[in-house]
């Protein structure tokens, strides 16, 4: 049964609290510095903070490839940089948009579904003006419709976008994004209900002295297969497999055009600075330890690598290899096999 305190003992308790006489452990006040947060369960978050980060790194490595094919295509200096990565629902992303706007529904394949890239109306007419030889001056926001031909021209433009993309996306799957169709009015582009929560990569892309933005909406219900390889572990991972089997045969294509120096060695001897400067031409050096039947050593570099014989190819002097050095042989073992193994 508890106990109940009389009137005297609750007067005694009160002053002993406001004097401060009370030093309980028992007794703790409240903080007011508890951090709170406001969580909407109609608007659940999908992502956590790692995989938008994630999500974020992959497209600075689209906006990077973005910027090097827009500038070629446009002939213009193009800067493309990721401005944002937030999550909210589709009809959020709908409202923040203008009308009409250059909306691409795009085919997610392999994922299910389809997502929306959305230029804005200014860099639309900028891309559109470029491509048909003007300045890229277009005196100030153009709020139209696109004519069939400009909207066969940004086709082309989106599609190489796209390309982009999906190179961005390689380490973590293989996306084949297709364009579908393109809108103008947002009403048109509904892939998924209204308070679907989506994640939007928003890009600034700038033009010259002109800036505007782009917009990339990925449904969370199209990227639900591959979220759980949104982690930096993954990420990070994933891209030093790939460095030692994607880029093995262009590492090999490009060492095969270095240029090297050849050197055919005929013998060596020691000999005087004051001999080397009265040497002329016709003047004969004999060898002591070497015959004229024996081979001469060919150097790649700095390597010793080859046997050779002198000879004649027209009226150029040349030499043919008969053999390789075993010394050679085991140099280039050691350097394959990487195990350290120290040489005797």
């Amino acid at each position: 049964m508890n106990e109940v305190l009389s009137q005297d003992e609750i007067d005694q308790l009160l002053q002993a609290i406001s004097s401060g006489e009370n030093e309980s452990d028992d007794f703790k006040p409240v903080s007011d510095t508890r951090r709170i947060k406001i969580y909407d369960f109609r608007r659940p978050d999908k992502f956590s903070k790692e995989q938008i980060r994630t999500v974020s790194n992959m497209h600075e490595t689209f906006a990077r490839l973005t910027t090097t094919s827009l500038s070629a295509q446009l002939r213009a200096l193009v800067h493309v940089h990721v401005a944002s990565v937030d999550q909210l629902t589709y009809e959020e992303f709908i409202r923040s948009i203008p009308t009409p706007t250059t909306l691409a529904v795009v085919n997610m394949d392999p994922l299910k579904g389809n997502a929306v890239l959305e230029i804005a109306p200014e860099i639309t007419f900028i891309m559109i003006d470029r491509l048909f030889g003007g300045s890229g001056d277009t005196g100030g926001k153009v709020n139209r419709d696109l004519t069939d031909i400009e909207q066969s021209v940004m086709e082309g433009v989106i599609v190489r976008i796209l390309a982009n993309m999906r190179e961005a996306w390689t380490q973590v799957i293989d996306l084949r994004p297709r364009l579908q169709q393109i809108e103008t009015n947002p009403q048109f582009a509904q892939i998924v209900a209204p308070g679907e929560m989506v994640i939007l990569v928003t890009l600034e892309i700038k033009i010259g002295e002109e800036a505007g933005m782009m917009n990339i909406c990925i449904p969370y219900i199209t990227i639900e297969p591959i979220v759980s390889k949104l982690s930096s572990q993954f990420w990070f991972s994933s891209i030093r497999r790939s460095s030692t089997t994607q880029y093995l045969g262009t590492l090999k294509e490009k060492l095969s055009d270095v240029d090297m120096d050849i050197i055919a060695e005929v013998g060596t001897m020691p000999v005087s600075i004051r001999d080397v400067l009265n040497l002329h031409i016709g003047d004969v050096v004999r060898f002591n330890d070497i015959r004229v039947n024996d081979p001469l050593t060919l150097s790649v570099g700095t390597q010793k690598k080859f046997y050779c014989q002198p000879g004649v190819v027209g009226k150029k002097m040349a030499v043919q290899i008969i053999g390789k050095m075993k010394e050679s042989d085991e140099d280039e073992f050691e350097e394959l096999s990487g195990e350290g193994e120290e040489t005797l």
